[in-house]
């Protein structure tokens, strides 16, 4: 298995320890509050303790997380930990002045996980600190795992060879080795044999092994025990793609192991929050950026001739079209020139992008560069026909050319933000904008919306995509 730099294990205890100490112990101490030092010490000791108890720190685990919720979970066990040990030691203070001295530890805790996990993903693209993988299965289903492992670049698996299981030809490309055959074969060993060699021969750290009518029930069990006894690690792939970890159960029913994948959310108490949250957030996000949407009215008025709004229809859930409010970027009559300029499109699939598209204005540039052209779908979110966080809002003529997959992504509202937004916008391909819009209708919960909501103010300031 490749290792990891040495530095991120001491990087994250260090900041974990000095961003909870150090800023506990200078506003204790601004607040003429006593035992100021202590009380820094036990707050650096008890995040590291809460940072170890969740297996933050171990190899598998450092620099993987990106995410904000999982630091914001354990930053709320924090505050219960150091509560209880408030109340035990007898100390009187504020709960205000508890939580302002606590949060830059949540904020440092996110800026270094961030940044451990970008060299991570920088040293994955050269290959290093990689996990290397024996695929073992009938050849297409060798195909259909490497071809996957491959794709994506948000995981520490590489494929460095196959096992195939049977007869037939393996297209990927991948290194092969022996063939198992079709059959179990009349030496228990002999599967287990053949695939420690492989992995020895091909220096593999673990063998992926995807279940098939020749391999499953007690051979793949005799393939099991065989890996094992050898100190090896064995995956076995359900075939499941784009479903969530949270979605799946383990069970089991005489003797066999079941796997449970839960149907998506969409009754309950979480939809239910999800638009009070959408709500909410819009009525407050009109009334406080409301100089903002004056000031950028003003812009789109002064710089071009036409209206401040353009309002366009779009397909919003269940295929219902609704008139979509956004600031106007482009020239008047920029809609009849698109036919003209069909042969510039940029993007594959149904929509339609141009990094330098002839047709938007100065001021409407910047305003696609920060975003600041879709405030307006505030209001479509306050009348319930788009949400905060949601698939890409799609145009009708788009609409016409979906396939049934394609027309799942309308299971849900659209929304102004969404896993297409932080994960490159219009610098994605069609192919990947509906796996991450399939992939949040699949595996929605509020929680989600929450992350998705954090990390889009870093992709608007990062604006990459947006054109």
């Amino acid at each position: 298995m490749g290792r990891k730099s040495h530095w991120y294990l001491p990087a994250s205890l260090i900041a974990d320890l000095v961003g909870a100490g150090v800023p506990v112990t200078l506003v204790l101490s601004a607040a003429r509050q006593p035992w100021a030092v202590p009380g820094g010490i036990v707050a650096g000791l008890a995040w590291a303790g809460v940072q170890l108890f969740r297996s933050r720190y171990a190899g598998r685990a450092i620099g993987e997380s990106r995410g904000t919720l999982p630091v914001l979970h354990d930053w709320f066990i924090l505050l219960g930990v150091l509560a209880v040990a408030h109340a035990a030691a007898g100390v009187r203070l504020a709960a205000l002045l508890c939580l302002v001295a606590l949060l830059p530890c949540l904020v440092l805790t996110l800026v270094c996980r961030k940044a451990v996990h970008r060299h991570l993903s920088a040293v994955r693209r050269r290959a290093q600190a990689v996990i290397k993988v024996l695929v073992v299965g009938e050849p297409a289903a060798v195909d259909g795992v490497t071809a996957h492992l491959a794709a994506r670049t948000d995981h520490p698996y590489v494929a460095v060879g196959a096992v195939p299981v049977g007869s037939g030809p393996v297209a990927s490309g991948i290194r092969i080795g022996e063939r198992l055959p079709g059959a179990a074969p009349e030496a228990p060993a002999a599967d287990a044999d053949l695939v420690v060699g492989e992995v020895h021969r091909l220096g593999a750290d673990l063998a992926l092994v995807v279940p098939g009518p020749g391999l499953a029930g007690e051979r793949l069990r005799r393939l099991s025990w065989g890996l094992h006894d050898a100190g090896l690690e064995l995956f076995v792939a359900p075939g499941l793609v784009e479903v969530s970890v949270k979605r799946l159960e383990t069970g089991s029913a005489g003797g066999m192991s079941l796997l449970r994948v839960a149907p998506p959310v969409r009754e309950g108490i979480q939809p239910l929050l999800k638009g009070a949250l959408d709500r909410s957030t819009a009525l407050l996000g009109l009334l406080v950026l409301a100089p903002v949407l004056l000031v950028v009215a003003a812009a789109v008025k002064v710089s071009s001739t036409g209206p401040v709004l353009y309002r366009h229809e779009r397909i919003g859930r269940a295929g219902q079209p609704f008139v979509m409010w956004k600031f106007r970027t482009m020239r008047v009559g920029a809609d009849r020139q698109k036919a003209a300029l069909t042969q510039e499109n940029e993007h594959d699939g149904p929509m339609f992008k141009m990094r330098r598209d002839p047709r938007v204005t100065r001021v409407g540039h910047w305003l696609r560069r920060t975003s600041l052209d879709e405030l307006p779908q505030l209001v479509n979110v306050l009348k319930g026909d788009m949400s905060l966080v949601g698939p890409r809002p799609p145009l009708a003529e788009e609409v016409a050319h979906y396939t049934p997959v394609e027309w799942r992504r309308l299971s849900v509202r659209p929304g102004m933000t969404g896993l297409w937004q932080i994960s490159g916008r219009s610098d994605l391909s069609w192919d990947e904008t509906v796996r991450l819009d399939l992939a949040y209708v699949d595996n929605w919960s509020f929680t989600s919306d929450v992350d998705v909501m954090a990390r889009t103010f870093r992709a608007v300031l990062d604006g990459r995509g947006a054109y």
